[in-house]
């Protein structure tokens, strides 16, 4: 969407990133994709948005918020950025609203220098195709490090799930169905190889996992477990080579006439919670523009130690992924 706001090298930043050429292309997937998951489902929630909260002085292009509405469904308000607390707590409650509760307290803080305020969001809630017996969850140790060890409660269950050994990254995983079309998969590094599988890590890997998993019948331990993290992105997408676009040399002229503007700050929140029944979980991402100024004998695997894992839906959407390193 960030995209749309972005012109001559600050767009070309942004498109190589993607690794994509044409830029309507990158519009239409993302415009398929959210219609594709916003349908409604009868066996899960899975809800996901976009909004503009925009300081009305501000003269946004009328073309830029038409695109924004038609191919990212984006909701758009007013907000009064001179009263920085008013304007935080409008975007929170929002947030908070549309995730169920699930992110809170997106914005920390404001200036008073902003001008708009970009959000997207997604929301994810199912139960397990076959719930786990809360009854044998019993408190295992798990090896947050080779030094240090916590008693986590562990669940169990055996069952016939997605199975594959991929022997090149040193890495066992797990799919564990949802009602409805939705899979959880966790990834078990063998010992010492997280960083090596991190490394090498990538969306053409995942997908290739799950045309080559097969059904295994597995004795499943699995930690219950709650993720929460945040990143300023502002540190980690210039690396990508997205620069410009925060500093001076951003060119948005697409989104408004105004000079002097860029993006002072882009946050993003995840919670991952799962347990007995299945999963919550839910993400945030907030942008702010501102003045500068087969039958077989059961194996048993444990997720004893940190561990990866990823939500597909539909076989193919990956909307989450996330490491578990202290359940």
């Amino acid at each position: 969407m960030i995209a749309l706001a972005a012109g001559s090298n600050t767009k070309a930043q942004i498109l190589e990133s993607l690794q994509v050429g044409r830029e309507e292309e990158v519009h239409r997937v993302f415009h398929q994709l959210l219609q594709e998951l916003s349908q409604p489902r009868e066996d899960l929630q899975l809800s996901l948005g976009n909004a503009l909260f925009i300081k009305p002085i501000v003269h946004i292009h009328d073309a830029f918020l038409s695109a924004v509405r038609t191919l990212y469904l984006a909701d758009t308000f007013p907000t009064n950025f001179e009263d920085p607390e008013v304007a935080r707590k409008q975007i929170n409650d929002y947030v908070a609203k549309e995730t169920k509760g699930k992110i809170v307290d997106l914005v920390k803080s404001f200036d008073g220098t902003e001008v708009m305020v970009m959000v997207n969001y997604i929301f994810f809630k199912a139960k397990w195709e076959t719930s786990f017996d809360s009854k044998n969850t019993q408190k295992h140790a798990f090896h947050v490090t080779s030094e240090k060890v916590v008693r986590v409660p562990m669940m169990r269950r055996e069952d016939q799930y997605l199975y594959l050994q991929d022997r090149s990254l040193g890495c066992k995983v797990v799919g564990v169905p949802y009602q409805g079309n939705a899979t959880a998969f966790f990834i078990l590094p063998s010992e010492g190889k997280m960083g090596k599988l991190e490394a090498s890590l990538h969306q053409e890997t995942l997908r290739k996992w799950l045309k080559t998993s097969t059904k295994r019948k597995l004795l499943l331990y699995l930690p219950k477990f709650s993720i929460e993290s945040s990143f300023k992105l502002e540190n980690v997408l210039p690396k990508l080579g997205i620069r410009d676009i925060f500093t001076s040399h951003a060119d948005l002229t697409p989104l408004t006439n105004q000079s002097n503007i860029w993006v002072s700050e882009m946050v993003h929140k995840a919670v991952v919670e799962v347990d007995e029944s299945g999963t919550k979980a839910a993400a945030a991402t907030e942008v702010t523009f501102a003045f500068r100024s087969a039958l077989m004998s059961s194996q048993t695997i444990m997720f004893n130690r940190p561990f990866l894992m990823f939500i597909v839906e539909n076989a193919e959407n990956i909307l989450f992924f996330g490491k578990v390193t202290h359940p």
